[in-house]
């Protein structure tokens, strides 16, 4: 067949089926990978990157097999400001516009300080904040908007998206933060402030 009548090939068919892929093949199937016990040799870059929305990129064409992402996810590390691909042979490093992961939805069990709110990303991580899963809120240099976020693992964060952000404005209450009243909200006893009171339209 001449190679302008084949049909064209799906961009995820480009993800290399060799190197990464191998390895990801040969790792267990239950619980989660134990990245942070892999310390492989840096392998170099793979034009793969995750956009702010959550979409995830290939060869700048987006990644359409979710449960390939919720893979690739698996295995996310990062290391200072980079992130990467890791499996125990390999490290590959990635770009990342903002943050690697995004909330999509959150439940909320009880009220007031000892509620607990548990929140759900796009690929599927299942957080409840608390101690060891931080929400801030910082202030986008671009827009000026308040740009929230919740900690997931490994000292990577997921932004918390419009609607769910939204939402958990709506739970919010008044606290006192060193002697200074901060709007925020609680979860599993921790009050997590998210603008200093007095800045409230």
């Amino acid at each position: 067949m001449p190679p302008d009548q084949r049909p064209p090939r799906s961009p995820d068919a480009r993800i290399p089926a060799k190197g990464i892929g191998a390895s990801l093949a040969a790792l267990p199937k239950k619980g989660p990978p134990p990245v942070h016990l892999w310390n492989p040799p840096y392998c170099g870059e793979i034009d793969i990157r995750i956009a702010r929305d959550g979409t995830w990129f290939h060869d700048g064409t987006p990644i359409g097999r979710a449960p390939l992402v919720r893979l690739f996810s698996s295995i996310l590390k990062r290391e200072g400001d980079r992130y990467y691909l890791v499996t125990p042979v390999e490290k590959l490093g990635i770009q990342v516009d903002d943050a690697p992961f995004l909330v999509v939805d959150f439940a909320q069990e009880g009220t007031g300080p000892g509620q607990r709110l548990t929140f759900t990303t796009s690929t599927e991580d299942v957080v409840m904040a608390g101690p060891d899963h931080a929400i801030r809120v910082a202030q986008n240099a671009e827009t000026g908007e308040p740009a929230p976020y919740l900690l997931i693992r490994g000292g990577m964060e997921a932004l918390i998206d419009r609607k769910t952000f939204y939402r958990l404005v709506d739970l919010g209450m008044q606290e006192d933060v060193d002697g200074t009243p901060w709007f925020g909200v609680w979860s599993a006893d921790v009050f997590f402030p998210m603008i200093p009171s007095a800045d409230l339209p």
